[in-house]
């Protein structure tokens, strides 16, 4: 298991859950279906802690561009890591778009709707503005990302480390929830270029009946709202610092 491996794994474990659920809740036929909004941001939530337990101990799990973004702008990680990070993302996210589409073949073909079929795959703004919609994608990634600056490894009185193990990725499930439920209503909080425009690019490659087209005008949105969000984030973070 490499940085590489991990982060590619890492992503499609999280890609694979997270677009399994909105397919769940948003296919006719499914177990799940119209079971809302909680349902997707908590599984999102949680499949985002099944992709940081699987990477963590070997990347560190950054599963996002604008992630590894900042980590580079701080000068935790090299040029190299850098691209390399975010090219296992974008491949595992592919991997894990088109695992989900396996899974629920039969219900996209039970399904009329091409918003909702996309929907499986990337983000939509619920009123398309873009300024706004990109305010939106910046704004929530920031808070992800200058929240994940802050946290914190937890320690004994005599500041002694201690290791937490898979329940350290507890936090940043918090964190990606509440961002869901409070701020994703307006763009559906893709916050991640990788897990937005990596399955974007395979709904558009795959066989699926009656699809929506790949909106050019809209795609770029949520690839350059996060990594805006994560840059201010960064610097900031530098800045008070």
């Amino acid at each position: 298991m490499t940085p590489f491996t991990a982060e590619l794994i890492g992503t499609a474990a999280m890609i694979l859950l997270g677009g399994g659920v909105v397919a769940n809740v948003v296919l006719n036929q499914t177990k799940g279906n119209n079971s809302g909004w909680i349902v997707i941001t908590t599984a999102w939530a949680f499949a985002v802690f099944v992709g940081v337990t699987i990477a963590g101990p070997y990347s560190g799990a950054h599963l996002n561009p604008a992630v590894t973004l900042a980590n580079y702008i701080m000068g935790n990680i090299d040029l190299q890591s850098t691209l390399s990070y975010i090219g296992a993302q974008f491949l595992g996210a592919m991997a894990g778009a088109t695992l989900v589409w396996i899974t629920y073949k039969d219900h996209f073909d039970q399904t009329d709707n091409p918003g909702a079929k996309q929907a499986v795959f990337c983000t939509a703004p619920a009123i398309r503005n873009i300024p706004i919609n990109l305010f939106s994608e910046a704004l929530g990634t920031f808070v992800l990302i200058f929240t994940i600056l802050h946290f914190k490894d937890a320690s004994l009185a005599d500041h002694s480390p201690v290791g937490l193990g898979s329940i350290g990725a507890i936090p940043v499930t918090f964190l990606v929830w509440v961002i869901g439920l409070s701020l994703g209503g307006t763009t559906g909080y893709a916050i991640n270029p990788a897990r937005d425009l990596g399955p974007r690019i395979i709904h558009a490659l795959l066989p699926i009946k009656n699809k929506a087209h790949f909106d050019l005008r809209y795609a770029w949105v949520p690839v350059v709202g996060p990594l805006i969000g994560a840059s201010l984030a960064a610097l900031l973070f530098i800045i008070l610092k």
